[in-house]
């Protein structure tokens, strides 16, 4: 989907509200993760150096409509000038007077933050009022939350039809990533889905099948797939339920010409806890007290001879319970190698999840990927086939 970006606009004097996701994880009041902040900083600073007038709004955990003090953006916005380096200025309210007269006194080049968008129930039913209140601040429209792009909100798809509206950088680096790895990739093309339940992942299963040539299916999700088709998996978490379903979406995929890849042998203990007595035995071999924790090593020795031969590769969930040893082993052997093989120019990786993120920087490959995506349910979604109201609404 063609989408507008901030190639040849011209923003100087221009009051440019920059829709970003300040959502960023908050312990114990003090930030945990910069990472949102600091991918957001490009499209500030060159907005910025244009001579717009930045205004920028976001989201902040789950008020529902109410004013809540400790899901203030204010700390964020406190936070985001020290990465930045500069003043940024903060609006007690994201319309009305209080956003009026910060805005009105802004300079070129100034950048300031709204307060929380949730804080006003409109903003998650798209309230026109609310998105019209959001619109009359700016002259311009800039999206760079790709991460909240999958919610028809005030902030994200209803602002974007009353003004001109790009994609701002960090959203159109994830627009292309992801572009290059489903929507136009270099074949073969190899998806990992991993997780606990086919239940939440069916539309990603079912639309993956039809666009990918291998489908490698780790998590305890794998464990519904082998139960389904009568291997006995033990004490291990898996959905009785589902079994019909996950012979449907492997019967979907031989029709499809996708080779799914399943464990032939998995790590499994008696207890559920860091460091326990482990047996390494083939999927068909488990025992009835024990639990599938991970995936073994003849397993994780096929999945890399098998990325030898693929060119694309994109990456939801992991392979077993890498939260914790040694149920980590599988999942950082598999990303080292897709990072080793990124970083030789034979692979295009890319990664999203919440889960996901963190067991690649668990494997020590984050800076070796060619993306990671920051969003959550976004990319998701994205991976689903469905499409995003507020990337539709930046469409061409």
């Amino acid at each position: 989907m063609p989408f507008r970006t901030l190639d040849g606009l011209d923003v100087t004097g221009k009051r440019v509200l920059l829709r970003a996701d300040l959502n960023v994880p908050v312990r114990d009041g003090k930030i945990s993760d910069l990472t949102r902040l600091e991918r957001l900083c490009p499209t500030i600073r060159e907005l910025a150096a244009k001579g717009a007038r930045v205004i920028v709004c976001s989201h902040f955990d789950r008020p529902k409509g109410k004013v809540v003090p400790s899901m203030s953006l204010k700390p964020i916005a406190i936070a985001l000038g020290e990465v930045l380096g500069r003043t940024v200025h903060f609006a007690e309210d994201c319309i009305g007077a209080p956003a009026e007269a910060v805005v009105g006194a802004m300079h070129d080049g100034d950048v300031a933050v709204l307060e929380n968008t949730r804080f006003h129930a409109g903003e998650e039913k798209n309230d026109p009022a609310l998105a019209g209140a959001l619109a009359a601040l700016a002259d311009i429209f800039v999206n760079d939350a790709f991460s909240a792009a999958h919610r028809a909100h005030a902030s994200t798809e209803g602002v974007a039809h009353l003004l001109p509206s790009y994609a701002g950088r960090l959203m159109q680096a994830e627009l292309e990533a992801l572009g290059k790895a489903l929507d136009n990739p270099e074949r073969p093309v190899m998806a990992i889905v991993g997780g606990a339940k086919v239940s939440t992942k069916l539309d990603l299963l079912g639309n993956l099948v039809s666009k990918v040539d291998v489908l490698v299916i780790g998590g305890a999700m794998a464990n519904t797939f082998l139960a389904a088709q009568g291997v006995g998996v033990g004490k291990s978490l898996q959905e009785s339920e589902m079994h019909d379903t996950a012979r449907e979406i492997l019967e979907k995929a031989k029709a499809a010409n996708c080779t799914v890849m399943l464990p032939v042998d998995a790590v499994t203990a008696t207890e559920f806890k860091a460091n326990p007595v482990t047996a390494v035995v083939p999927v068909g071999a488990v025992a009835a007290d024990s639990m599938i924790l991970d995936v073994g090593p003849a397993t994780v020795a096929l999945l890399i001879a098998k990325l030898g031969a693929v060119k694309t590769l994109v990456w939801n969930g992991p392979l077993g319970a890498f939260e914790i040893p040694p149920f980590d082993a599988a999942t950082v052997a598999l990303a080292q190698a897709v990072g080793d093989a990124t970083v030789a120019g034979r692979l295009l990786s890319v990664g999203g999840g919440g889960d996901t993120v963190s067991a690649l920087r668990h494997a020590g490959v984050s800076e070796k990927m060619t993306y990671i995506s920051s969003a959550g349910g976004a990319f998701l979604e994205w991976l689903e086939g469905k499409t995003l109201p507020g990337v539709a609404a930046l469409s061409v």
